[in-house]
C-alpha cells in the first residue's frame, strides 16, 4: 500500500497523539477518533448524530518528528447523495509548526449512499486508501494532521521515515465549543478552514470542536460531556437544528437551555461562558421548522432546503430563529445575576443582512468556504480579542490545557 522509497517506522495512534478527540474506539483495522464519549453515545441510537460525532472536526494528529515523509492510512466513510453531484473527497491539512504545509485526500473508503427524498441510507463497503505527504524539512518539528472535518475517519496506520514523539503541551487556552453542522465546518474548504479553526489559530486557542451536524439539540448528554471537558474557554451555538428538526416547542426551550447551562457550569462554575445565537437564515427567521429537503432544486442537480412551518404556527409555540435569539438574550441577561463569566453574541453579528446579500447560503442552510472565513474572523475578533468575553488571559493559559482522551 505505500510507498518503497523510504525506510519506514510505523508508530500506534493512540490518544497520546490525537487532540480535539474526546473518546478512542478500537477497531478490527485500528481506532476511530469519537468527539462525544462512549456513554454519551448510549444514550441516543440517531443515525444523524452517530454520523456527526464521528467525524473528526477539529481532530488532528500531533507528534514531534524529524522525518521528511508522513503517510496515514484510513478508511474513510463518504456520503452520496442521490441525484445530486459527487461531493469531493475530504480533505487532510498538514501543518509544519503551526503553518499550512500540504494537503491531502484518500481515495476510495465506505460510502453512505443518502436518498433524501426517501428518507434512507445505505452503506457500500469499500478498502483502506493512503494520505501521503512527502518533502518535508529534515529538522525536529511539530507535525500536524487535521483529518476530514466532514468525513467519518478510521486510522489504520501511521508510517514516517523517523521516529515521532507526543508533542507536548502547547500551553494555550483551551477552548470548547459546541454548535450545528455550520461549527462542525459544512461547506468549508477543508478541516482547518472551518470556522471554528480559523477562530482559533486567529486566537492563539486550542479547539476541541463539538459541532455536531445536525445534532445541536440541547441534548443533556452533550451538557454532561462539556462539563466533563478540560477547558479553559466555552462557548455554544444554539438554535438552528431545533428549528430544523422542528425538535420542541417554546415551552420547553428556556428550561432546555437553562438546564444544559447548568450541567456545564457543575464542572465549569467560573469558566467564561459564551452563548451563541443563530446566524442568519432567511427561510428560518420568521418560518418554523422542519427543514426539508427542496425536490426541484434535487431534481436540476443541486442540494437545497426550505422551511416546512407555517409563519401562523408561532402562536402555537413553534419556534423560529427570531424567537430563539430573543429568547437567549433573555435567558443569558437573567443569568448574568449570579454568573458574572456568561456572555451573549448575537449570531447576526457574525453572518447578517449585508452578508446574506454578499455571500448568500448555496442550499438555503449552509454558508461556503468565503463565509466560513468570514464568521471566523469576526468571532475571533469578537470573542478572543482583548477584552472579549473569551480573551484568554495569560494567567489562565494551559491551566487545564490537557489532552482529552
Amino acid at each position: 500500500m505505500h510507498s518503497q522509497d523510504h525506510t519506514w517506522i510505523t508508530t500506534p495512534v493512540t490518544a497520546g497523539l490525537l487532540r480535539g478527540a474526546l473518546d478512542l474506539e478500537r477497531t478490527a483495522r485500528g481506532v476511530l477518533p469519537h468527539r462525544l464519549p462512549a456513554r454519551a453515545r448510549a444514550q441516543c441510537a440517531d443515525g444523524q448524530l452517530a454520523m456527526a460525532e464521528s467525524q473528526p472536526s477539529g481532530v488532528r494528529l500531533v507528534f514531534r518528528t524529524r522525518a521528511t515523509a508522513v503517510e496515514l492510512d484510513t478508511l474513510p466513510t463518504k456520503r452520496l447523495y442521490v441525484g445530486a453531484p459527487p461531493r469531493p473527497d475530504g480533505v487532510y491539512d498538514l501543518l509544519v509548526d503551526g503553518r499550512p504545509a500540504g494537503r491531502g485526500t484518500v481515495q476510495g473508503g465506505t460510502t453512505l449512499v443518502i436518498d433524501m427524498s426517501r428518507g434512507t441510507a445505505t452503506t457500500r463497503p469499500g478498502s483502506v486508501g493512503t494520505c501521503r505527504f512527502t518533502g518535508l524539512p529534515g529538522r525536529d518539528k511539530t507535525v500536524e494532521i487535521w483529518l476530514p472535518h466532514n468525513e467519518t475517519t478510521e486510522l489504520v496506520a501511521l508510517r514516517t521515515d523517523a521516529p515521532i514523539e507526543p508533542a507536548p503541551e502547547s500551553g494555550r487556552s483551551v477552548w470548547l465549543h459546541h454548535g450545528s453542522s455550520i461549527s462542525q465546518g459544512s461547506d468549508a474548504a477543508s478541516p482547518t478552514t472551518t470556522w471554528p479553526a480559523l477562530a482559533a489559530a486567529l486566537g492563539g486557542v486550542d479547539l476541541i470542536n463539538l459541532g455536531l451536524g445536525g445534532s445541536a439539540l440541547l441534548d443533556p448528554f452533550t451538557a454532561r460531556a462539556m462539563r466533563d471537558t478540560p477547558a479553559d474557554l466555552i462557548s455554544v451555538k444554539i438554535g438552528i437544528n431545533l428549528v430544523n428538526t422542528d425538535l420542541m416547542r417554546s415551552r420547553a426551550f428556556a428550561p432546555a437551555v437553562h438546564g444544559f447551562l447548568d450541567t456545564v457550569r457543575e464542572g465549569h462554575p467560573g469558566t467564561p461562558l459564551l452563548v451563541v445565537s443563530p446566524l442568519l437564515c432567511p427561510i428560518h427567521e420568521d418560518t418554523p421548522g422542519p427543514s426539508v429537503p427542496d425536490l426541484g432544486a434535487l431534481g436540476e442537480g443541486k442540494l437545497g432546503f426550505r422551511a416546512a412551518g407555517d409563519p401562523a404556527e408561532r402562536a402555537a409555540g413553534k419556534l423560529t430563529l427570531t424567537a430563539i435569539r430573543d429568547e437567549l438574550c433573555r435567558i443569558v441577561a437573567q443569568r448574568t445575576a449570579d454568573d458574572p463569566h456568561l456572555h451573549y453574541l448575537d449570531g447576526r453579528d457574525l453572518y447578517g443582512e449585508a452578508d446574506f446579500a454578499e455571500l448568500p447560503l448555496p442550499d438555503g442552510l449552509h454558508p461556503d468556504a468565503a463565509t466560513h472565513r468570514r464568521v471566523g474572523e469576526r468571532f475571533a475578533a469578537l470573542a478572543f480579542a482583548d477584552g472579549g468575553p473569551l480573551s484568554p488571559p495569560s494567567a489562565r493559559r494551559g491551566s487545564s490545557a490537557r489532552r482529552t482522551v
